[in-house]
């Protein structure tokens, strides 16, 4: 039995060793298990955090997105305003003019002044109403109808605006052109001259455009058509 007695001890340590190492590697295990899952929660909360940033960076975008669309939107209207108001202001003004130069013009022979001063008026009220195309047709008729007329360049004057209006460029170019061709000196020709260069611009015409402001500035440095043609070229 005393020669058994030192082989059990041998036994019982060598169990209990096994036992420890054991324990040591399972504790080792479980720490790099709790690693792992801490380095995976860090990248989860660190991508979960980049992801609500980059939705509120698109909520933000899409704000100021809406905030600028609503912003154009008001700038039209405006636009379209001032567009109504100055053709209100050009068709009041001119049918002041008509009136004080029928106080003592002359007819020309064989027309009805009244016939030609109701035609005239007629086609204003088609363009002061929006109604473009009517507004050409009905000034192309009176210039057909009243060649020599008093009121001649002022016809073609609106025909171009109204032609400008109802996209027909060709029309309106050849309108304009007609006024600063025949009547250089009337009123309405550097408002003309203006009408042509919005034509230029409306085709994409840009660098055409541009020459046409410039020559208006030089042409008619006076006008109302140049303060607006220097601010488009960005003059003083």
């Amino acid at each position: 039995m005393k020669r058994l007695l030192p082989l059990a001890v041998i036994l019982v340590l060598s169990s209990a060793g096994a036992a420890q190492a054991a324990l040591f590697g399972d504790n080792e295990a479980r720490r790099q298990i709790t690693d792992m899952r801490q380095d995976i929660e860090g990248r989860l909360e660190t991508t979960s955090r980049g992801q609500l940033e980059l939705a509120n960076q698109n909520e933000q975008l899409r704000a100021e997105v809406a905030r600028l669309r609503g912003q154009i939107e008001l700038l039209v209207n405006e636009v379209e305003t001032l567009k109504q108001r100055q053709r209100d202001f050009y068709v009041d003004l001119d049918t002041r003019l008509r009136q004080i130069e029928t106080g003592g013009a002359t007819a020309a022979a064989g027309s009805d002044p009244a016939a030609e001063s109701a035609d005239y008026e007629a086609a204003l009220n088609l363009l002061k109403e929006g109604k473009h195309r009517e507004a050409l047709a009905a000034f192309d008729a009176f210039v057909a109808r009243y060649p020599t007329g008093d009121f001649s360049a002022g016809a073609h004057f609106w025909a171009g605006n109204a032609a400008l209006q109802a996209k027909d460029i060709n029309a309106a170019t050849k309108h304009f052109n007609t006024v600063l061709t025949k009547w250089p000196n009337e009123n309405v020709a550097p408002d003309a001259l203006l009408g042509l260069a919005n034509s230029q611009q409306s085709i994409g015409d840009a660098a055409t455009s541009r020459r046409t402001l410039q020559t208006l500035v030089e042409r008619y440095p006076q006008s109302n058509a140049a303060q607006v043609a220097r601010q488009r070229l960005g003059q003083r």
